[in-house]
């Protein structure tokens, strides 16, 4: 066996970089997400935690059980997103999901709605109090993960399934548009493309699947969005969602014309 040459004079062998601890995020990848997790049920957020702690892009820095305890949290734990059930005591996680997006201290920290039923109309309450979308709890935990990582990136998510019904139902009745969502005629200013795109992400359709059914690029399509929202001073697909279904773009029994 040859024995290795001794270093040069003057240096020193450099020790072997350390391995990465398990779960550690490899040198120059990106910081994991910080996850939050609002849920009055103990065993729900326990068993929420341990879905998301398996993950390796993420990271759990708090557990909540009141709406009020996930807006303290949301600011000491400095939190990337919030996973909030909407029915929670003291402080319901539609408030709570009010006093993130209104804290300018908090402008950073995405909502995550997850509710019992797909039926329940608090979740359109919650889409504008400011929350980026939601998902039943009944979801698969691969489906929720992805769930975290598409909202962390400034997407919105919006169950496909319950989103036209559930909408569409609430929006339509009687009232006053919200503050912060984009009035309906301002859908003036949209060209009859983006009108297309528009309805397709109000069906609750992502880029990549409105782009395959209108025959464009995924990379078009985002821009088509990323434009209809600059005319529309949306803040995320949520509000896009809305301002769809409040002008009509969208009804429940008619959905505007095929694109």
């Amino acid at each position: 066996m040859t024995t290795p040459p001794d270093p040069p004079s003057g240096t020193r062998p450099v020790d072997p970089a350390p391995a990465a601890a398990p779960g550690a995020a490899a040198p120059g990848a990106a910081a994991p997400i910080r996850v939050l997790l609002a849920d009055d049920q103990t065993l729900v957020r326990s068993a929420f935690a341990m879905l998301v702690s398996s993950a390796r892009d993420m990271d759990v820095v708090g557990q909540a059980g009141t709406g009020r305890e996930a807006v303290e949290l949301a600011r000491t734990a400095r939190a990337d997103l919030v996973v909030m059930d909407i029915r929670m005591p003291d402080l319901d996680g539609i408030e709570a999901t009010r006093r993130i997006a209104a804290d300018e201290d908090l402008a950073g920290v995405k909502v995550l709605v997850l509710t019992t039923y797909d039926t329940d109309e608090h979740i359109v309450e919650a889409l504008r109090a400011g929350a980026s979308g939601f998902l039943v709890k009944d979801t698969r935990p691969a489906e929720l993960l992805d769930a975290i990582r598409t909202v962390a990136a400034g997407e919105s998510l919006l169950s496909p399934g319950p989103t036209a019904r559930l909408i569409a139902r609430v929006l339509r009745l009687p009232e006053a548009p919200p503050p912060g969502v984009p009035a309906p005629a301002a859908l003036a200013a949209l060209s009859e493309r983006e009108r297309q795109v528009l309805t397709l992400v109000a069906r609750g359709l992502n880029n990549a699947e409105a782009a395959q059914t209108l025959g464009l690029s995924p990379l078009t399509t985002k821009t088509h969005v990323s434009r209809i929202m600059g005319k529309l001073g949306a803040r995320d697909r949520a509000q896009l969602v809305i301002a769809a279904y409040e002008s009509g773009l969208v009804t429940p029994t008619c959905r505007s014309e095929s694109p």
